[in-house]
């Protein structure tokens, strides 16, 4: 009886501790010039790509950095309506190595607005050091996506809380910065805004 009461109560620990690892978020306070954002990062749900956003957090990394690119419906060359604001590493230079590309499908997260997700040219070359907010309903830049020609879409792995009006405020703002491919024209701001620090809350 001794052997079954123990059984039972591991048991329902495991159920326990799953149930909290399937909740557990942190929140991050990101303050730039025009005003905080928060997110709320998922770091069971999107484990690998949650890590590498901390690492950029916790070891002071997007201090004195910015966001530098905002696409409008009129900017974006496919004609699917992208709305997002991009920032990170001024350089746009990963400092840790790339992570494997954790898709919308893995995780159950979409490209639904205050969606934050990481930027990549092909599947597995992904960083923290340049992330996107998603503004308004982005679905296409999910796994299956008309957006990415590999159709694996992109990694949803946090969510602003608070601050999307901050967000769309660094949206609107000019965007006559250079670009060396046709595809981004008219999608980098012409003065990033700064970050000023992030920090866990």
């Amino acid at each position: 009886m001794g052997k079954i009461i123990i059984f039972i109560i591991g048991v329902f620990a495991v159920v326990n501790l799953t149930a909290c690892g399937d909740a557990k978020t942190t929140h991050v306070i990101m303050e730039t010039e025009l005003g905080n954002i928060e997110i709320e990062v998922y770091n069971s749900r999107a484990p690998l790509s949650a890590e590498n956003f901390l690492y950029y957090v916790d070891n002071d990394l997007y201090g004195d950095q910015g966001f530098y690119r905002a696409v409008r419906p009129d900017t974006d060359p496919r004609g699917l309506g992208m709305q997002i604001i991009q920032g990170g590493l001024l350089s746009t230079e990963s400092v840790t190595a790339f992570i494997d590309h954790e898709t919308t499908e893995m995780t159950g997260l979409s490209h639904t607005d205050g969606a934050v997700s990481i930027a990549r040219d092909e599947p597995g070359t992904g960083s923290a050091a340049y992330f996107f907010i998603s503004i308004g309903d982005n679905t296409s830049l999910d796994y299956g996506g008309a957006r990415n020609p590999d159709g694996q879409g992109y990694a949803v792995f946090g969510q602003v809380v608070k601050g999307m009006d901050v967000v769309r405020a660094i949206q609107m703002r000019e965007t006559q910065g250079p670009s060396d491919n046709p595809a981004t024209k008219g999608q980098f701001l012409t003065k990033p805004v700064r970050i000023i620090a992030a920090r866990r809350k």
